[in-house]
């Protein structure tokens, strides 16, 4: 074996790691930059609109879906833990606590990070590669005011609305399974829901959804932003964006869980 090729995968190694932080740092630049062009924006109102029926009302069809069964299986793999150790009356309580906190939230913003953050990638990326982009700054027209920030918007805003819609489906896909497959009464199933519910969990799983509204847009914009290289690299943005999106996700759920409900409700 060469002595020289653990060094070369270490420096590697050590390249991605930096380019990592490199990218991580033009994302929140970009970020940085949409953010300072927000003031007028209610100028260019009727693209905040469509950006919300993209964002929203067309995602409900694959939330409706994704919600429903997410309900059931957390209701079913309640049902397993609870044997013989936990009275079935805290299903309800399990199942609204995790679904409002956790399950709603991450599962939507996943499932619109897959469909929205891949269409702003590929339409933003599509009108870079053909100088659409170009056009627009040549006819003094700012891109990231006119693509971006409605865009950034209606992340903002139709996420938190989904996620509800998301709770709601959920929670009555779980009651529909515990009636119909668990032998659990409504009144029993209500009762446990009831049980522990408070309004800052539901509003603690709304505030992480807002974050996540903000990274798929931002994360969709800058990819599309940065697009080159024709269909190809128009492809290679739409895939850097999902994934990107869906880490960030994944890591902003943990840190915004243990700030809200450690840290702020916690206290």
């Amino acid at each position: 074996m060469d002595a020289n090729q653990p060094l070369v995968g270490a420096q590697t190694v050590g390249r991605r790691v930096v380019e990592s932080l490199e990218e991580t740092g033009r994302v929140f630049l970009f970020f940085v930059n949409v953010f300072r062009s927000f003031p007028g924006f209610w100028r260019k109102g009727h693209l905040v609109l469509e950006q919300m029926m993209a964002m929203g009302i067309e995602s409900l069809s694959l939330v409706f879906v994704t919600s429903i069964f997410t309900g059931a299986v957390a209701a079913v793999q309640a049902a397993y833990q609870f044997q013989d150790y936990v009275p079935m009356r805290y299903l309800g309580s399990v199942i609204g606590k995790s679904v409002v906190i956790e399950l709603g939230p991450v599962l939507t913003a996943l499932v619109v990070a897959g469909r929205v953050g891949a269409s702003i990638a590929a339409e933003l990326g599509t009108m870079r590669v053909t100088e659409q982009i170009d056009a627009l700054e040549t006819m003094g027209v700012s891109p990231i005011r006119h693509l971006a920030v409605p865009r950034m918007i209606s992340g903002m805003v139709m996420l938190p609305v989904v996620t509800i819609f998301s709770d709601f489906l959920a929670i009555v896909g779980a009651y529909v399974v515990a009636y119909v497959s668990l032998d659990v009464a409504t009144n029993t199933f209500m009762e446990g829901l009831r049980m522990f519910f408070h309004l800052r969990d539901v509003f603690g799983g709304l505030v992480k959804s807002l974050f996540f509204g903000v990274v798929i847009a931002t994360m969709g914009c800058y990819f599309g932003f940065h697009a080159e290289g024709g269909a190809e690299g128009v492809g290679r943005a739409t895939t850097r964006a999902v994934v990107s999106s869906c880490l960030s996700i994944l890591v902003l759920d943990y840190m915004l869980a243990t700030l809200i409900f450690r840290v702020l409700l916690g206290a």
